[in-house]
């Protein structure tokens, strides 16, 4: 607290209206995930899958302020040709964006907000696989911004509705 010569309390400082971009994490919360192990966690030989690891993001408008975005981590495992798992992660996060331009809501959708997801999608995954009776699986980091930069470059739509 700060008083003034004079022995009173200084006036708060006044509050301003945000005119400046904003992008603000409201909520982080898993939306859906499903596992399937048609086996179990029986493997024969060696324990050497194949992963295929498919990313997708999707935004929906809440509010003209607050979308939702949903980063959904498909990863399936295969040794030969049987299945060992298949695990879908649908990891959500209400974000605000006030103040931005189409482009830079666009590129927060699509890259930067999925950035902030992805380290609870890479968890769950990995707490369902282990459970689920195989070896620690940790997914790789994954550059969304580059992701982003090669659809734009392309011309591809960044996001679905």
């Amino acid at each position: 607290m700060t008083t003034n010569n004079e022995g009173g309390v200084a006036p708060a400082p006044q509050m301003q209206p945000e005119t400046g971009p904003i992008l603000s994490l409201q909520s982080v919360y898993l939306k859906d995930c499903s596992y399937e192990a048609p086996n179990g966690p029986r493997v024969e030989g060696n324990w050497n899958p194949q992963i295929n690891l498919d990313l997708h993001t999707g935004v929906t408008n809440v509010t003209p302020e607050a979308r939702e975005v949903v980063l959904t981590v498909t990863v399936s495992a295969k040794q030969n040709e049987n299945t060992l798992f298949l695990v879908e992660v649908k990891q959500a996060g209400l974000f605000l964006m006030r103040n931005l331009t189409e482009e830079d809501a666009k590129r927060a959708a699509t890259s930067i907000c999925p950035s902030v997801l992805f380290p609870y999608a890479r968890a769950t995954v990995s707490n369902l696989v282990t459970q689920g009776g195989f070896p620690q699986f940790l997914l790789p980091p994954v550059n969304f911004d580059a992701l982003y930069a090669q659809q734009s470059a392309q011309g591809q739509p960044a996001t679905t509705n």
